[in-house]
């Protein structure tokens, strides 16, 4: 029988750098000025707001909102990567290969405990009001519940698949129910209350998780499935693989199953990264690739068919993650850096506001939540990397009601794009990987 627990106290497994300490070692820094692709002008170096702030003015360009962003907490792990991370109820939860899931409190990060489980290596973690679900090396997932009070209070519910009488029987016995390979990835259809599993197996496994039964399970791609999302309005569920293609599946309500309805191949490159993103009657589906490139489609508004709209090219190197609050995107890449986009309302036109480079190793999973303040918009970005830190970014966009885009520069290009002379740097320990071929493992 597995033996699992929580618990609030623990050795601290973290480094956590103060503000004061990743203001001296210069982790936030001025975007060096660099010309733009459409209009070829020169940005200029702005002065942060007074001398001593932490704060940042992004190099950005007239008519563009003014945006800071600043590094508030950078932990450092000493064994193992962080692999997951989700946010819920003004906490944070971070996976990595332990058999540990970090608990900390938004937004300063100030260690809660942590949830304890049998099995390690967490590769996912999704978390919806006071539930959280994670995945685990033996294949299988678990479900928590949890109360935020001043101590941090959480019990395991059930795992997936549930054991049966046959298997408490037959140890032996197979459980075909069960993912045959590493859950990669997972998504929460809010109003149904279905859990949906994606796998290197290749496979597919929608969950009804009041009875923690598996209600259908299809193979969905041709290699390893990278990512899912649904769309909680209508229920369509999209998913990603590195066979290159991103599908769209519709759920037939009388019989439980799922039909494709559409299949998006718009490369041969591995597609490692969803997102999707609503506003104002407009839905996107944005996809990161390893060629580095941000394909995005746009929904039809009287049917379930997307129409690709363009690409965000920027990164240097694969994009591994992405995260979309409002019409904000934030891609997370291999190329050690995190790219903050934003779409017009109302229009397919992006442009990347700015560039988080405080990584020296691939991006490998993101969270972002709204943070506002009066007239100005903020964000919180949780990143964490195979250099083995997690850091805490806030950004905020300043008001600007007269934005107008120049649409005559955009004439030849859908994507209006800021460019950043990133050259990465990558840490000895990540070239090692790289060059040995097991860089995502």
């Amino acid at each position: 029988m597995e033996t699992e627990k929580t618990e609030q106290q623990s050795p601290i497994h973290l480094c956590v750098q103060t503000h004061r300490e990743i203001i001296t070692e210069q982790d936030v820094q001025f975007s060096p000025p660099r010309p733009s692709s459409s209009g070829g002008t020169m940005f200029q170096m702005m002065s942060t707001p007074c001398p001593e702030s932490p704060w940042t003015l992004s190099p950005l360009t007239t008519p563009s909102p003014s945006l800071l962003y600043h590094c508030i907490a950078s932990l450092h792990r000493h064994e193992g990567n962080i692999y997951a991370i989700a946010a819920s109820k003004g906490l944070v939860f971070t996976g990595s290969n332990s058999s540990r899931i970090r608990v900390w409190k938004q937004p300063d990060c100030m260690d809660k405990g942590y949830l304890k489980a049998s099995s390690g290596e967490v590769r996912a973690l999704l978390a919806y009001s006071n539930m959280l679900f994670s995945t685990h090396k033996d294949h299988k997932i678990r479900i928590w519940n949890f109360t935020v009070s001043e101590h941090f209070k959480s019990k395991k519910v059930g795992t997936l698949p549930r054991k049966n009488s046959v298997l408490l029987l037959f140890p032996k016995a197979k459980n075909t129910m069960k993912h045959k390979d590493s859950v990669s990835c997972m998504a929460y259809y809010h109003s149904e209350g279905l859990l949906y599993t994606g796998s290197h197996d290749r496979t597919v496994k929608a969950w009804r998780v009041s009875d923690r039964k598996c209600v259908d399970s299809f193979v969905a791609h041709e290699d390893n499935i990278n990512a899912i999302l649904v769309n909680q309005d209508d229920g369509c569920l999209f998913t990603c693989s590195s066979d290159g293609s991103v599908k769209i599946w519709r759920r037939v309500y009388t019989e439980d199953s799922h039909t494709l309805t559409m299949t998006l191949k718009f490369q041969p490159s591995p597609v490692n990264a969803l997102a999707l993103s609503s506003s104002f009657n407009h839905c996107f589906l944005y996809s990161g690739s390893s060629d580095g490139m941000i394909n995005f489609w746009e929904k039809e508004r009287l049917c379930y068919r997307f129409n690709h709209g363009g690409f965000l090219q920027g990164h240097r190197f694969a994009v591994l993650c992405l995260a979309t609050v409002g019409n904000m995107i934030f891609s997370g890449s291999e190329d050690t850096t995190i790219r903050v986009w934003r779409r017009e309302e109302g229009s397919c036109y992006h442009e990347c506001l700015t560039v988080l480079d405080g990584h020296r190793g691939p991006v490998r999973c993101l969270a972002a939540s709204l943070e506002m303040e009066k007239v100005v918009m903020g964000f919180l970005v949780y990143s964490a990397s195979l250099d083995q830190t997690f850091k805490v970014w806030r950004i905020k966009v300043l008001a600007d009601e007269k934005m107008c885009l120049d649409y005559t520069d955009q004439c030849e290009s859908r994507v209006k794009i800021r460019e950043y002379d990133m050259s990465p740097v990558l840490s000895p320990s990540w070239v090692e990987k790289k060059l040995q071929g097991s860089h995502f493992q």
